[in-house]
């Protein structure tokens, strides 16, 4: 089966069995302080579990499109680099509000396994809660007997609270899961280590596919729990992994999911996949990446340097970095890719149809500004590992990382992936008090009174800073200009060799001499076409 077929087989199979089928929601929250972006099936429901709203059907099942790069659910360091991490992926789920409870969502879920997708019964592992005294509550008997219908006892595994508890918050609806887990190994590593050894263990071939939330309790605000009214079902299942078990791949991006966008880029690059690792990586990092920045853009999220929109421009920075440095890909190209995107999953999600054009001149814009500062800013910091190198140092200063996302658009954490890469580290402590001084400037900036000009003469201001690097000069005008903690002075000159702010680029700086005196100048700025000394 294709991701298309699984995907629609997972719908029908829930709406045959009395499920609403609902769309995603954004993957863009909006109007919860709590949640930047959608990082679970469950977001869309989560009034009708705090009883804020009533459901429309007590039975919905969807695929939901989510996105994890930040808070802690962030796995954007480990996209690309293993087999089975995601920025934007999406998460099957069913839910039950007050109708099933824990039987039929475990016979439900082991049906839609192992009879729709004929997936082999002997591979498959569950865990259910084993109990915490300090919570006083005991194993979750109940579960593990509905699962013994289908499954021999040995393969019921007792997991922790951390593994096997699910709760929304510090207060509000929670209660035990039970997980599905899958051994993907070979036969002859099956004999030896049985699956249930390795469940919940970091194996990558034994992996959970499916978790089963019971919701029955409330956590109350001194801590206690309390048994529900109404007790609620909410699943959920990786489609991404799921592809990946159905189409026999040992990998998320071998399935036809990513590699319909890594043959794409190939054909761009010219670079074949399964060849060599740097490059393997740079072309699953493109792969993912394309898909959460084109998600968001058509969600309505455009990338920006504050909140949400500075994840999506950090993602598509990175991307673009490794396009550049692994991929030998020098010009905007991961807009042309939107195309196969559209194809691929235009279908289930109709935004991509629908806001294609604007995703494509959104994404080649953002490539096109970042590529004119790229290479300027590699160069830059393999100058400054070069230099520490020589010094017998490996730590990149928290200045240097700075300049380089003031400056150059890096984000710290693409410095910091760049540094990684060389056996570099970076001084993140250093970087945030820089960042907190821009802010405080900002801040100031903001604060500003602004005197008269002073007039000393009508004449106009001649630039010279093409020819010459110093000049005579005389005062044409001046004023006072005070912000929150400092005095400072506008002062327009007859003659300045001095180029102004302007169009994205950085003043010159300089000084005043005046015989003995020298007075520096700060920044140089062009305000209705007077270049104007800020000293």
């Amino acid at each position: 089966m294709n991701s298309k077929e699984i995907r629609a087989r997972f719908k029908s199979y829930f709406e045959r069995n009395g499920h609403k089928i609902v769309p995603s929601s954004s993957m863009i929250v909006k109007g919860d302080p709590t949640l930047m972006f959608t990082n679970a099936g469950m977001n869309q429901f989560k009034d009708i579990f705090l009883g804020i709203r009533k459901p429309e059907s007590l039975r919905v099942a969807d695929s939901q499109k989510c996105l994890r790069v930040s808070g802690k659910h962030n796995d954007l360091e480990d996209v690309g680099h293993d087999t089975y991490h995601h920025t934007m992926f999406e998460m099957l789920g069913n839910w039950s509000f007050g109708d099933y409870f824990k039987e039929d969502a475990i016979r439900l879920a082991w049906n839609l396994l192992t009879e729709e997708y004929g997936i082999d019964k002997n591979r498959l592992y569950v865990t259910v809660f084993g109990g915490d005294p300090k919570e006083n509550l005991d194993i979750d008997h109940e579960a593990e007997n509905f699962w013994l219908k289908y499954v021999p006892k040995d393969r019921i595994i007792y997991g922790s609270k951390k593994d096997n508890f699910w709760e929304m918050g510090d207060q509000g609806p929670c209660g035990p899961c039970s997980e599905i887990h899958i051994d993907l190994r070979d036969d002859d590593e099956r004999a030896k280590v049985a699956g249930a050894e390795l469940v919940n263990k970091d194996n990558p071939q034994v992996i959970e596919i499916w978790n089963l939330v019971f919701i029955q309790y409330n956590r109350k605000a001194d801590g206690t729990l309390e048994p529900l009214p109404q007790k609620h079902i909410d699943t959920g299942m990786g489609f991404e992994r799921l592809c990946a078990v159905l189409q026999g791949k040992k990998s998320n991006y071998d399935t036809d999911i990513f590699q319909t966008i890594i043959g794409e880029i190939s054909k761009i690059s010219g670079k074949k996949y399964g060849q060599d690792n740097k490059t393997d990586i740079a072309l699953r990092v493109v792969a993912d990446h394309l898909r959460a920045v084109s998600f968001a853009i058509a969600d309505g999220q455009l990338p920006s340097n504050n909140k949400a929109g500075y994840v999506i421009r950090r993602i598509l920075r990175r991307a673009v970095r490794y396009a550049y440095s692994f991929l030998d890909i020098k010009t905007p190209f991961m807009y042309k890719l939107v195309d196969t995107l559209v194809d691929l999953m235009g279908d289930s999600f109709p935004e991509l149809v629908s806001q294609k054009t604007l995703v494509e001149k959104v994404i080649n814009e953002e490539e096109t500004v970042f590529l004119r500062t790229l290479e300027r800013g590699l160069r830059m910091l393999d100058t400054e590992m070069d230099k520490l190198k020589s010094e017998g140092k490996t730590e990149i200063s928290g200045v240097q990382a700075f300049l380089l996302y003031d400056t150059y658009g890096f984000p710290l954490d693409l410095t910091e992936l760049i540094a990684r890469e060389k056996g570099y580290t970076v001084n993140k402590p250093d970087f945030d008090a820089e960042m907190a001084k821009q802010k405080e400037r900002a801040r100031n900036a903001a604060e500003v009174n602004t005197d008269d000009w002073v007039i000393v003469d009508e004449a106009d201001c001649e630039f010279t800073g093409y020819d010459s690097l110093r000049e005579n000069a005389s005062i044409l005008r001046y004023r006072k200009v005070v912000q929150k903690n400092e005095t400072l002075y506008h002062i327009v000159f007859d003659r300045t060799p001095f180029y102004a702010e302007k169009g994205g680029q950085v003043g010159d700086k300089g000084v005043i001499v005046d015989g003995e005196k020298r007075i520096p100048i700060i920044n140089t700025i062009e305000e209705h076409n007077l270049r104007i000394h800020v000293t």
